[in-house]
């Protein structure tokens, strides 16, 4: 599918992506699960920058989840060097395409590496506008619900919130992705059609698109035929077709 023949004005502005399939990439390969982790970050930087090229506003890659953390320790150790590295070989990129970067998540379990250098480059691009570039770590979306719930039991403990004030946009004032509008494309690569504790509140609405890709080798040309797919989709939101 050619760039070219996608809508301008129908380019989804917040695209969610579920980076999946770099163990059984590297298995194929015959190689060690971590080198498939190494192998996915092209295809990060090529989905970062187009995205970034065809006008979203918000991109949100779920890098590590709080299940994840049940992985064997050097697999764990080698993704978290990973995230390390890649932060600083890829902030003049990231400066390049005046690009915003942002985190979500159980930041605090993170090593003090990852979140020092994390912590470095969201502060040096925090001034860039052209995308929201928001990595998913140490995240659950379960967990994310609960903190809110919390949250929000609290004001109305303390008396700053009423019950009856409770609505949608109180819950989305207190999301880690507060920031950012709802999910209108939910990208899954690796055929496996699962959410899997990822952004449950924020996808209510979206469209999802499964692919059999495997991460890895997830390119350009895959990006463009999932928001091709979208764009032939009609987002009806609850009405009827008449209605829009």
């Amino acid at each position: 599918m050619a760039q070219e023949l996608l809508n301008p004005t129908r380019i989804p502005k917040h695209i969610a992506v579920i980076m999946d399939g770099n163990g059984r990439w590297a298995k194929k390969q015959g190689l060690m699960r971590v080198r498939g982790h190494e192998k996915g970050a092209k295809a990060v930087r090529q989905t970062v920058e187009t995205c970034a090229e065809l006008g979203v506003e918000h991109l949100t890659l779920y890098a590590f989840s709080t299940e994840n953390w049940k992985r064997p320790k050097l697999e764990i150790d080698t993704l978290m060097r990973l995230l390390v590295s890649s932060l600083k070989k890829e902030l003049p990129t990231l400066q390049k395409n005046n690009i915003s970067l942002k985190a979500v998540g159980v930041l605090e379990l993170l090593p003090k590496t990852a979140q020092r250098e994390l912590a470095e480059v969201i502060e040096a691009t925090k001034h860039n506008n052209r995308m929201n570039l928001t990595l998913a770590l140490s995240y659950g979306s379960r967990e994310e619900l609960i903190t809110v719930i919390k949250n929000v039991a609290n004001q109305v403990k303390e008396g700053t919130l009423e019950i009856e004030q409770i609505d949608t946009e109180v819950i989305n004032q207190h999301l880690y992705t507060s920031y950012m509008p709802d999910v209108d494309l939910l990208i899954r690569t690796s055929g496996e059609q699962r959410i899997s504790n990822f952004l449950l509140w924020q996808i209510a609405y979206a469209e999802l698109y499964f692919t059999e890709v495997l991460w890895p080798d997830f390119r350009k040309e895959h990006l463009v035929e999932a928001i091709h797919n979208y764009q032939d989709r009609e987002r009806r939101f609850g009405k009827t077709s008449e209605q829009l």
